[in-house]
């Protein structure tokens, strides 16, 4: 998040009073599921000296397209799941996610649970396997929305794929606000509402719309965002649905004559003043 080599973001972001983290990528210039243990043991021990803890593993796990099929996603995400776990037992994340698995038919699909019932059986047996390794080695596992192409693309499809799961106890949903609505769900509190019952973990990101509709068009701060941000996160944080909020860089063109400067602290700042009631 704050710079490119990970100790000096470490060290940035307990400056920020950061202690809780979300690890993805940028560790040793690697992604998460590339490091081997003994580069795990060394980010461990950096997080500990500074007294951080790891919330959760944003795994890239299942972002790929479903037509890509069965043997493609065992080998590129599956086979490799025994790894990420020895990876966890070292730097102790509270949560591993999963992303939300893409089509390349987005644009022709209009109920994607229909669509993987019908072609792509496969899927959901391998998220319950995955699912179920992850809460049996003793961590929580969550299924976050994604963007471009994903088979979440309105709350009724979260809703049915979550029920197809029949994974309740064992997996919960990440509500990315930013990508849902880059899907097609512009975020709201009715929105909100319909997912609350799945939610264990809330992202959030700015972004503004352009003259015509309520499309994403420009990055921005979270305090300039186009969607309710406050009013949102105030639901979230009241019904205690994300013990943590995950702030992520927004995504959208750079918006001319826009102030993009010191963004990550403006945006750490803005979500701080709202879980102090303000």
């Amino acid at each position: 998040m704050a710079d490119a080599d990970f100790i000096v973001s470490l060290d940035l972001q307990q400056s920020w009073g950061i202690t809780v983290l979300d690890l993805k990528s940028g560790i040793f210039g690697k992604a998460l599921i590339d490091l081997t243990l003994e580069e795990a043991e060394r980010a461990a021990q950096a997080i500990a000296d500074r007294g951080m803890s790891v919330h959760c593993f944003s795994t890239e796990l299942f972002q790929s397209e479903i037509e890509h099929g069965a043997a493609y996603f065992q080998a590129e995400y599956m086979d490799k799941l025994s790894h990420l776990l020895e990876l966890a037992d070292i730097l102790k994340p509270k949560v591993i996610r999963l992303l939300a698995a893409r089509t390349a038919k987005r644009a022709e699909v209009t109920d994607s649970v229909a669509y993987i019932v019908k072609e792509f059986h496969w899927l959901i047996g391998m998220y319950r396997e995955a699912v179920d390794r992850i809460a049996d080695a003793g961590f929580e596992a969550t299924i976050e929305n994604e963007c471009n192409g994903c088979l979440f693309s309105s709350p009724e499809e979260i809703l049915r794929f979550f029920a197809l799961l029949d994974r309740a106890e064992r997996v919960y949903f990440t509500y990315d606000a930013q990508n849902l609505w880059q899907m097609g769900t512009f975020p709201t509190l009715d929105v909100y509402r319909k997912l609350a019952s799945l939610i264990g973990f809330y992202h959030v990101k700015g972004g503004q719309v352009g003259e015509d509709g309520d499309k994403l068009v420009w990055r921005s701060a979270l305090e300039d965002a186009s969607w309710p941000v406050a009013e949102l996160t105030r639901q979230v944080i009241s019904d205690g649905r994300s013990p943590v909020i995950c702030i992520n860089p927004s995504h959208g063109k750079a918006k001319p004559g826009y102030n993009y400067e010191g963004l990550y602290k403006r945006d750490l700042d803005y979500v701080a003043a709202i879980i102090r009631g303000g």
